[in-house]
This record gives C-alpha cells, sequence and structure tokens, in this order.
C-alpha cells in the first residue's frame, strides 16, 4: 500500500482561531462571491465535470464484465452490449477508462483558476490586514510565525478545496452509486459487506488518526522548536562569529533535532500501524465479496464477467480509501491553520482611522503636544503630561537619558500608538481625527537603525517616492553624500543590497535611508538619531544637508550626542518622561542645570578619545 504523506503542523497557540464550521463559512463567499458571475460559472462547470466523471468511473467496470462474458461465451447483459464484439468491448472499457480520467482533468483545469483566484484574495487580504495592525502587535509577535500563519492557511484552503471537494464528496458519491449497484445487481447481502467494511473501515481510520494527532503535534512542535532555533542562529550570525558559539549553536539544534527525531520514529511507527490496519480491513471486506461472487458463479447465478466486475468496483473503491487517513488529517489541520488565518483576519487594528475621517492639511506644519500622557503598559507610564509646541518652520531638539521617552514621542507623532491622554495636534488638528495615510504622507521620518530591503540602492532610495524620476533619485542621493560612493560599486544604483541592507556597512545604510527621506520632501521631518552611525566627516557634511531640508520645514530631531543638536531652534530636555528644561542651546548653558551638566560629560569624552587618539 502507498504511503500517504504525513505533514501536520500543529497550532500557534498565541493566534486566535476561528471554529471549523466558521472556517468553512468565511471560504464560501470566494467560491461564489456575488460580484463575479465567471466564477460561478466555472463552479458549476467543474461540478458537472465531476458529476460526469463519476457516472463514467462508476459505467466503466460494466464494459469490463461484458468483454469478459463475451470472451467467456456468455451472452453480456443489456441489448446494446450484446452486439459487440469482446474487442470492441474492451476498447469501450479503455475509452471510458480515459473519459472518466478526461472528465476528472477537465474539471480541475476549469476550476484551477477559481481556487487561485481564492487564494490569492486571501493571501493579501491577510498580508493587507497585518500591514494594518498596530506597531504594538507585531513588536510582541515573531515575524516568522507571522509568515507561516499565512502560508499554512493559504494552502490549508487549497488542500480544503481540493480534497474536500474534489476527493471526499466524489468518493460519498462512488461508495453510493457502487452500494446500489451491488444490491440491485448481485442482492443486499453484497452491499452489506461494502457498507459493514467501509464503516469499520472509516471508524478504524478516524480513531486512530486521532490517536495519531497528538503524537504528531509532539513532533511539529519538535520540528518547530529546531526550525526557530535554526533561524534565531542564522540571524544572529555575526554574534555568533564574535563570541565563538558555532558548536554551542550546532548542539543546540542537535538537541531539538533530537526530540523531532524521537517523535519522528513514533509517528513512522504510527502510521505503519494505520496502513496496516487499513490493508487488513479493505482485504477482508474484498475476500468475503469474492468469495461470495465466485460461490454464485459456481451455482450458477452469475457469469465470470460478474465476478471480475465485483473485483473491479472493490479495487475501484478501496485506491480512494487508502487515503481516507490521509484526507482526514489534512482536512482536519487544514481546518486549524485556516482557523488561524481567519483569527489574525479578526485580529482587531489597534490603531484605526475616524468614521468619515478627512485627510490632514498641512498649512505650516505646527505640531503641538498638549498635555500627552502614554504608557506602553498601564503600570508602567512613559510619558508623564508633556506639552510641547514646535511653531511651522522650527527646528526643536529632544535630548535625555536612555528611557525618557525621546523616541515615544516620534511614535506618538506618527501615530504608531494613540495617546492614552492629551492630544497630538498638527496645524490644529487632532491626529486621532484624521486619515492615517494622509498623515504619513506628510512626515519624512529617518530613524536611528535604517532597514533595507532586500533590493537594489536605486529602489530603497526610491521608496520615498515611487515615481520620482531617475534624476530626482540621483539628487537625494547626492544630498545624503552617497551619489559618489554608490557610482564606485560595480553595479551602480542596481547593486542589491542583501537581506535588511547587511551588504552594507551602518553608515551607508543610514545615508540610503536619509536619501529617501529627502526624496520624500515632506513638511515635516523627525529625525531619530539621524547620524548615530556615521563618522564625524560624513556626519558633519549630513547634518549640513538634513540643515538646508529643514529651511522652511518643521523639524523634531532625537539626539544623543549634543553637538549635532546645538544648532536648534529650542532644546527639550526629557527626564523620567517629563520636560524638566527648554530653551537654546546657550540659554541651557547658562542655566547650568542637566543639559550643561549633560554637555560638560560629553566634552570631556570626547576629549579622553582625543587624547587616546
Amino acid at each position: 500500500m502507498r504511503r500517504p504523506s504525513d505533514n501536520l503542523t500543529s497550532a500557534d497557540a498565541d493566534t486566535p482561531s476561528t471554529p471549523g464550521i466558521e472556517t468553512i463559512r468565511r471560504v464560501l463567499p470566494y467560491l461564489w462571491p456575488k460580484d463575479e458571475a465567471w466564477v460561478k460559472r466555472r463552479v458549476v462547470l467543474a461540478l458537472v465535470m465531476l458529476g460526469l466523471a463519476k457516472v463514467v468511473s462508476v459505467a466503466t467496470p460494466f464494459f469490463y464484465k461484458a468483454a469478459v462474458d463475451k470472451l467467456a461465451g456468455d451472452a453480456p447483459s443489456g441489448a446494446m452490449l450484446m452486439g459487440l464484439t469482446a474487442v470492441a468491448l474492451t476498447l469501450a472499457y479503455g475509452l471510458a477508462r480515459l473519459g472518466a480520467v478526461a472528465f476528472g482533468e477537465l474539471r480541475d483545469a476549469i476550476f484551477v483558476k477559481v481556487g487561485q483566484r481564492a487564494l490569492r484574495k486571501l493571501a493579501l487580504e491577510t498580508f493587507t490586514h497585518i500591514h494594518r495592525l498596530s506597531l504594538r502587535y507585531h513588536i510582541t509577535r515573531k515575524t516568522g510565525g507571522l509568515s507561516r500563519i499565512i502560508e499554512r492557511g493559504v494552502k490549508g484552503v487549497d488542500f480544503l478545496l481540493r480534497f474536500m471537494l474534489f476527493s471526499i464528496g466524489p468518493l460519498i458519491l462512488e461508495l453510493a452509486m457502487v452500494s446500489a449497484i451491488f444490491a440491485v445487481m448481485f442482492g443486499w447481502e453484497y452491499m452489506a459487506v461494502v457498507v459493514v467494511t467501509i464503516t469499520i473501515y472509516v471508524a478504524f481510520t478516524f480513531k486512530v488518526t486521532e490517536w495519531r494527532v497528538a503524537i504528531r503535534r509532539k513532533m511539529n512542535d519538535q520540528d518547530t522548536d529546531a526550525n526557530q532555533k535554526a533561524i534565531d542562529s542564522l540571524l544572529n550570525f555575526e554574534t555568533v562569529r564574535y563570541f565563538g558559539a558555532a558548536r554551542r549553536e550546532a548542539a543546540r539544534y542537535d538537541r531539538a533535532m533530537e526530540g523531532y527525531e524521537a517523535a519522528a520514529v513514533k509517528t513512522g511507527q504510527s502510521l505503519s500501524f494505520l496502513n496496516a490496519g487499513q490493508a487488513c480491513i479493505i482485504t477482508t471486506g474484498l475476500v468475503i465479496v469474492m468469495v461470495m461472487a465466485a460461490m454464485g458463479v459456481q451455482a450458477g447465478r452469475l457469469t465470470v464477467g460478474d465476478f471480475v466486475m465485483v473485483n473491479a468496483y472493490m479495487i475501484q473503491i478501496t485506491m480512494p480509501l487508502n487515503f481516507l487517513g490521509t484526507v482526514y488529517r489534512e482536512i482536519r489541520q487544514a481546518l486549524v491553520d485556516m482557523g488561524q488565518m481567519f483569527g489574525l483576519l479578526s485580529q482587531p487594528a489597534e490603531i484605526t482611522d475616524a468614521p468619515g475621517a478627512p485627510a490632514l492639511r498641512v498649512t505650516g506644519g505646527h505640531v503641538r503636544f498638549d498635555d500627552v500622557r502614554f504608557a506602553y503598559d498601564a503600570e508602567r507610564p512613559i510619558l508623564k503630561g508633556i506639552t510641547l509646541d514646535v511653531p511651522a518652520g522650527q527646528t526643536v531638539a529632544l535630548v535625555g537619558p536612555s528611557g525618557s521617552g525621546k523616541s515615544t514621542v516620534g511614535r506618538l507623532l506618527f501615530r504608531f500608538y494613540d495617546v492614552t491622554g492629551g492630544a497630538v495636534q498638527i496645524d490644529g488638528q487632532d491626529i486621532r481625527t484624521i486619515t492615517q495615510d494622509s498623515l504619513h504622507a506628510q512626515i519624512g521620518v529617518v530613524p536611528q537603525d535604517t532597514v533595507l530591503f532586500n533590493d537594489t540602492i536605486y529602489y530603497n532610495i526610491a521608496y520615498g517616492r515611487p515615481e520620482a524620476s531617475q534624476a530626482e533619485v540621483e539628487a537625494a542621493a547626492r544630498a545624503a553624500k552617497i551619489h559618489d560612493f554608490i557610482l564606485s560599486l560595480p553595479d551602480g544604483y542596481r547593486t542589491t543590497v542583501g537581506e535588511r541592507g547587511l551588504k552594507l556597512s551602518g553608515g551607508e545604510k543610514q545615508r540610503v535611508g536619509i536619501a529617501r527621506t529627502l526624496l520624500k520632501n515632506p513638511p515635516i521631518l523627525l529625525l531619530d538619531e539621524a547620524t548615530s552611525a556615521l563618522d564625524t566627516q560624513t556626519e558633519s557634511d549630513i547634518q549640513q544637508s538634513l540643515r538646508e531640508m529643514g529651511q522652511g520645514r518643521t523639524v523634531i530631531t532625537i539626539a544623543h550626542r549634543l553637538s549635532t543638536i546645538a544648532h536648534a531652534d529650542r532644546i527639550v530636555v526629557l527626564e523620567a518622561g517629563r520636560i524638566i528644561e527648554e530653551g537654546t542651546h546657550d540659554e541651557l548653558l547658562a542655566r547650568g542645570g542637566k543639559y550643561a551638566a549633560m554637555w560638560a560629560l560629553q566634552a570631556s569624552e570626547a576629549e579622553d578619545e582625543s587624547e587616546a587618539a
């Protein structure tokens, strides 16, 4: 007996799931959409081809029986068949077999466009929804886990469509037709044996499969654990090398694979038990029916052709039954995987546009934080009522120790999160009342850690404004002081930067990030440690470019090195979520407070480094 594939994946415990019936209900609109008549036509035509394939398949053994009866000297039953020769009947048998296959392939060819369209729409809907979810959701989830949910969910839909619609349904139809033929042609005893055999087979298969599910889940948990350890290790390749931990990582991976090996052995053994039990039940039923038919032939009640036809029908229904365990388990798992995907689709977006929200109208770029309070966790407040006014066209710098809330201010301005108290306004408009797309279009961000797409340098710079011309892209690169470096590369702007931009240095990645923000050309700029990865000379050059870019724009810059923001119109010092000082660079130095102490400390460190050099 052929061994079916064995691939069950355990559910992600962190992902909500929808029940099986609800999952099927969610899939149906993709197969029978209200606004796409061509889909409905294809579904109906595919079902017609399915019915024809089964009718021809069930009729095929009749031609086989008639040919055998003709060769044995018996008269074939049916007036139409009596006049045909044994050769003609054999040809008819071959054509019937070919017809069953042809109708089945036509069914698949007609339905494949429907199935693939459904998969595409589901995948796109899920992907789009994930991008709508909040930053809070994404930083608490593993990216690999999300991609696996989409992958497994889409594959689950594909499997459910193919096997439930075109395997389980047709199998039930064929079993019913064969049972009816046995009852009419040979007597209810034959039908009873077939029904009892199938009932015992199905009960045994489902019972053992349920037992195997627990074993397979353990195996796949081990597989997931090993896979996660491998990916985690590869993502931290440099760290592994820095600490000479390649052997340690290999041993850690091997321990996970050891658990997988033990579970996989049990899975293989249980599969052998399932296959052996299925073979025993089917063979017993087949032998009983064949013995009954042989006795009928000996008694003269049946012909040799009848004996052959009984055998043909039993073999015909046995083949799909061999895969019933696999199909049942896979359908069960497909429902789980699809349930996870639909559960993900049901995950509410934390940040949403208000109904009928208008687009942001920027008349100058005046940004105001009005008594803003915020906490990622209710028990740990980050911002404790800050009021910050950034007039249009001015540059305001935020400084302070780590954890003071500087980066949180930037995230709230971009509306990655909503404030828990107070309001953030742009030109008098509360950003919670306008569309997120219009808000994001008006703000340019250069983050501390620039992450690039695994594509060309040109693509990454043009990401700031995809419709920009090549001349505009190159102008942005010149302003970011990276154009000459790009031209020095063998492939120039067509150079691929690698996963997360790892083929470039930290400073080069930062300059590409600055270039794409320069290309976006927004009225409001948010610079979050924008030059932190640059050397002193390059930092000085780019600071000049950023200052030129900031002319006439509202700029909020978050900085650690105070020398980079000394030119700001106003400097705001944060500590423990509160504003403790604000003023110009000279005013804050003259005040002799926190800022003056930070400046003195950094100046002392710079002097020490200079002497050491």
